[in-house]
């Protein structure tokens, strides 16, 4: 490993970096700041979860002129939260050298960015939409930037956003230094390279980097009716500390969320159609621990950086096998074990084996737990917790009132009645989930990957669901009435949507 002393970094920037508590540069930091200083364009291949902000927020930093006032750097990135994830670490990144840096996205009110702007900040960073609204409304001017970041350029591509970025790209002057970041290089990202970038290095991590070791995968094959069953079994039996389960739809999501709290679990859904401030008091929950589930769409939660994440559960499998790598990749971090479940039925079981393939590794076949398995987790966990306490021994006068009830009663059958006190018993309340249609079947069960992009015989271009599909009840709820539809986030095949920006 590099420290980031040896990467001929200012010590202004050093200090900076320090007190953010980094001392060695990851693979993608390494090449990227390397080339970045030397005012080279850059492609770097790189996931979430590798570091690569602070990869392009140092040359970024390095390169601004405090004493100008103008906006001197870009960064288009593809949601608000990951806007704001990337404009709050340059601005710890720049922060001993007072480098003035402003988010500007969609749902936030425009006056007050407006106002924002004329405070003159030197950084910009922004979702597309958003951005050439400002660039339209002439209260951005990009005349003076000299540096140009793309970061999560695939993501974009996939939500539609690709001629927003041509028309931003444009409207740069063409002498400046262009760093893209993507996960997956698709064609058209490729095309963007070549018509915006001047001969671009390119800083991929290698394979190893990019595989999911320190992560435990299985598939449970399902028919669609009987998954959250499932799923309520396998969260009592395998007590995660802290999840994601990931739906495909926005409907999917709320329908989740809503079942999971009915059931007794603490769970909260994200997706795009929440507003800004709920999603952010969402994540924070989730982070603090207040919340044990976090229920997201693949859009929400990109760009996401969440530590502690011991479990995710894919309920759906994902739209590509990209995906899938971004999503089990919450898990596992910072040398931990993982657990990646993920939901397939019948007809899915074709994809398994394309996502086999980018991940290098089998999945492992989950038989789920019976409802007295997981019973009996709930058994241990409550076990756990009366050793707890006991082993604490703070007890005060309990003991008072402890060895009363011994005089009444037998010891085991005392301990037997605080622990069915403390067992949560999984709930017979009735729940709806509405069914999904599965992915299409087609010959080779191939994905159409980013942008349409082949990665396989066959192909996929989104759900085919527009998310009005039957009401199905879970086994233990077939009473329950269907909610109302408020909207899937499922396009049509081949028709790309917007989400955010």
């Amino acid at each position: 490993m590099v420290k980031f002393s040896e990467l001929n970094i200012s010590e202004t920037t050093l200090k900076s970096v320090r007190r953010m508590g980094f001392e060695e540069a990851t693979p993608i930091q390494e090449g990227t700041i390397r080339l970045g200083m030397e005012g080279k364009d850059i492609i770097g291949q790189a996931q979430t979860g590798t570091g690569k902000t602070t990869a392009f927020g140092i040359p970024l930093i390095e390169k601004i002129d405090t004493k100008d006032g103008n906006v001197q750097g870009l960064v288009i990135a593809p949601t608000r939260e990951l806007a704001i994830q990337v404009s709050e670490e340059l601005y710890r990144l720049g922060q001993d050298k007072n480098v003035r840096i402003l988010s500007v996205y969609g749902g936030q009110e425009i006056s007050r960015q407006i106002r924002a702007l004329k405070n003159r900040p030197q950084i910009i960073v922004g979702t597309p939409g958003r951005l050439l609204d400002h660039i339209n409304r002439r209260t951005l001017k990009l005349d003076n930037v000299n540096t140009l970041i793309l970061d999560e350029a695939d993501e974009m591509l996939n939500m539609g956003f690709i001629e927003d970025i041509q028309t931003i790209m444009s409207s740069v002057p063409e002498d400046r230094q262009t760093l893209l970041f993507s996960a997956t290089m698709p064609d058209a990202i490729r095309r963007i390279a070549e018509k915006f970038m001047k001969t671009p290095e390119i800083v991929k991590i290698k394979s190893k980097e990019m595989t999911v070791e320190n992560i435990e995968q299985f598939y449970v094959k399902s028919v669609e009716r009987e998954k959250f069953d499932i799923l309520s079994r396998l969260i009592n039996v395998q007590q995660p500390e802290l999840a994601i389960i990931f739906g495909r739809t926005k409907r999917r999501v709320d329908e989740l969320a809503k079942a999971l709290n009915i059931r007794g679990y603490v769970a909260e859904g994200i997706h795009g159609d929440l507003s800004q401030a709920k999603r952010m008091s969402v994540l924070k929950q989730f982070k603090a621990g207040k919340v044990d589930i976090l229920v997201a769409t693949d859009v929400a939660a990109r760009g996401l950086d969440i530590s502690g994440v011991s479990h995710v559960y894919n309920f759906d499998i994902p739209q590509d096998p990209e995906s899938y790598v971004h999503r089990i990749g919450r898990t596992g971090r910072a040398g931990k074990k993982g657990v990646a479940v993920t939901f397939v039925t019948p007809r899915e079981m074709g994809y398994l084996s394309i996502v086999e393939r980018t991940t290098k590794k089998k999945m492992e076949a989950l038989i789920p737990p019976t409802a007295d398995e997981a019973v009996l987790g709930q058994k241990r966990v409550a076990m756990e917790q009366l050793q707890e306490m006991t082993e604490k021994n703070n007890l005060g006068d309990y003991r008072t009132f402890a060895a009363e009830m011994l005089e009444k009663f037998d010891a085991v059958d005392l301990i037997a009645a605080a622990l069915k006190t403390l067992t949560k018993e999984p709930e017979d309340v009735p729940v709806s989930i509405s069914e999904e249609r599965p992915l299409p079947s087609r010959g080779g069960g191939g994905y159409k990957g980013k942008g349409g992009r082949s990665s396989g015989g066959g192909g996929y271009k989104g759900s085919r669901s527009t998310g009005s599909g039957r009401p199905s009840s879970s086994r233990s709820g077939s009473g329950a009435g269907r909610r109302r539809e408020s909207g899937s986030g499922a396009g049509r095949p081949g028709r790309t949507r917007r989400h955010e920006g």
